[in-house]
């Protein structure tokens, strides 16, 4: 796409708007672009975020007591194990979403082209979304370290907009992001951190809380990540 189109030559007019233009763009190009480097240099199993067990998240799904043809949206699925554990658990409708190509491509080169294929891929930006906006309802939204990369409230309201968008009617929700205790930065960005209120209230009163838990993770180079795992149900 050409950066051109947007941009106001008109010389009447402040240059405010072009600026911001440029601005967004930039950063649009550059947190996929961000990505992309991250997963380009390093290996799967070396990310600070790698878990050698989804086991947190395979708890709480096991809660919902999804039926195996459950529409299961895992956003911002990076190097995660979970997809492979639910292929193996038998669910049948699972969607991978990522904004990084090398992300994607790299966890479908880490699973058999017979796990791959049983998978929908989806490459795209929560916070601009087009081909998710084309989902019919799903029964999940799972989340794990996604939610807090999103450090402005505009960010935060396309996130949950879509979310409320796609999840159905008596449809769950699993986010995990750092706590209150959390790090401030993470692969070099910063970070919004949460607890359960906060979350909460970003989903509004039509969203049931059902667990929530402190979580300390491991990483591969043995530092740690205070993380809070919630799981909501949609009520409405």
């Amino acid at each position: 796409m050409s950066l051109s189109k947007f941009i106001i030559k008109t010389p009447k007019l402040k240059n405010l708007f072009n600026f911001a233009v440029l601005k967004t763009f930039k950063s649009n190009r550059d947190l996929k672009s961000h990505w992309d480097k991250t997963y380009d240099r390093a290996e799967i199993e070396n990310l600070g975020w790698y878990e050698e067990s989804p086991e947190p998240s395979a708890s709480l799904i096991k809660k919902c007591n999804l039926k195996k043809n459950a529409v299961i949206l895992n956003v911002g699925v990076g190097a995660s194990t979970l997809i492979e554990e639910l292929l193996s658990q038998g669910y049948e409708n699972i969607i991978a979403n990522d904004i990084s190509s090398s992300a994607i491509q790299k966890l479908k080169t880490r699973m058999d082209k017979q796990q791959s294929d049983k998978v929908s891929w989806i490459i795209d930006d929560l916070t601009k979304p087009i081909d998710l906006m084309k989902l019919k309802k799903i029964d999940l939204w799972h989340d794990r370290a996604v939610l807090h990369f999103f450090s402005t409230e505009s960010e935060q309201d396309k996130y949950f907009d879509l979310l409320k968008t796609i999840v159905k009617s008596g449809g769950f929700v699993i986010i995990a992001a750092f706590n209150l205790n959390g790090a401030k930065k993470c692969s070099g960005l910063p970070v919004f951190r949460y607890n359960k209120e906060m979350i909460q209230g970003k989903l509004g009163n039509t969203f049931e809380l059902i667990e929530s838990f402190d979580y300390t993770y491991t990483m591969p180079s043995e530092d740690t990540r205070e993380y809070i795992y919630t799981l909501f149900k949609r009520i409405n």
